[in-house]
């Protein structure tokens, strides 16, 4: 009796766990299996009836192509300053909500708008905001002597500077809040034995700040890399990869290639290698986290 009823508990798992996994491969495998395969046919969305299986034909198109280069260097800049920015503006908004002021609970509520902000109304937002003829960064600037006349950032070569700076403005809060909830979990006796020691504030935040939400920031900091890759909202609304494709990135010419092209064979196949890069830039940066981790810091190491 016993042993039978051992043998059902060892069955029960997988009974419980079978809805959401039948669900997950649903929803990621098959899509998954889906694009890889539609990456090897030449299809067309003109005549989708007619794809014709080449290979990796595809594959060799995208990477001889000027254009994709070019993309995934923009891509590389994309991803590297608005996740580095936000971070750091994050950990700072972080530090300063973290200390008590009056109004405190208000400005937590209010930080979190830009990051419940829609991307296509950030996008106009600082597109406005960015106008050659009456945008306001463009009025602060000349105010404060920076530059003599109005300039249009999004059609100069360094426009996808202003969309990295829409980017950085919409996701440093997620950033903010979720380093200071790690924050307010880090006991306080910490803190005070550090001071009793002789720890200055520098050598808190070094030695036991860092260390305790360091698994919230490897978290946070995935997700950030993951969205910010795959986010293309803010470049496609602002300046639709131009002018002349200085602010063109993976997404956005994946886009074009499958529905203005028609190329979807193509853009299936920058999807892939999109993806592939992506995974292989978190296991370094895993990788190199962990490497960190164990060289270790002692307490209040200077």
């Amino acid at each position: 009796m016993l042993r039978r009823l051992n043998e059902k508990e060892r069955f029960t798992p997988f009974l419980l766990l079978g809805p959401a996994l039948l669900l997950m491969l649903l929803i990621v495998a098959y899509p998954l299996f889906q694009a890889l395969r539609l990456s090897l046919f030449d299809a067309s969305l003109l005549r989708p009836d007619r794809a014709r299986f080449v290979g990796l034909t595809n594959y060799l198109n995208v990477l001889r192509d000027p254009l994709f280069l070019r993309s995934l260097l923009n891509s590389a800049i994309w991803v590297v300053g608005c996740v580095t920015l936000q971070f750091t503006i994050g950990m700072l908004g972080a530090l300063l909500l973290n200390r008590e002021f009056p109004g405190r609970g208000l400005v937590r509520g209010l930080s979190l708008i830009p990051w419940a902000t829609s991307g296509v109304l950030v996008s106009l937002m600082w597109t406005w905001m960015l106008d050659g003829n009456y945008g306001v960064i463009n009025d602060i600037l000349v105010r404060l002597g920076l530059i003599s006349q109005y300039r249009p950032w999004l059609a100069l070569p360094i426009s996808l500077g202003g969309v990295i700076a829409a980017n950085v403005w919409q996701g440093a809060p997620f950033f903010a809040v979720m380093l200071l909830a790690a924050m307010q979990s880090v006991p306080q006796e910490l803190y005070e034995a550090a001071r009793i020691d002789g720890a200055g504030r520098f050598q808190q935040f070094r030695s036991v700040t860092i260390p305790l939400i360091m698994p919230t920031i490897v978290i946070t900091t995935m997700l950030r890399i993951v969205w910010t890759a795959n986010y293309m909202d803010l470049v496609f609304v602002m300046t639709g990869g131009g002018p002349g494709n200085a602010s063109i990135i993976l997404p956005v010419l994946s886009y074009i290639t499958a529905y203005k092209k028609l190329k979807v064979g193509e853009a299936t196949a920058m999807a892939v290698l999109q993806a592939i890069l992506l995974i292989i830039t978190l296991f370094v940066y895993l990788r190199l986290v962990n490497r960190k981790g164990e060289g270790g810091l002692s307490l209040y190491e200077v």
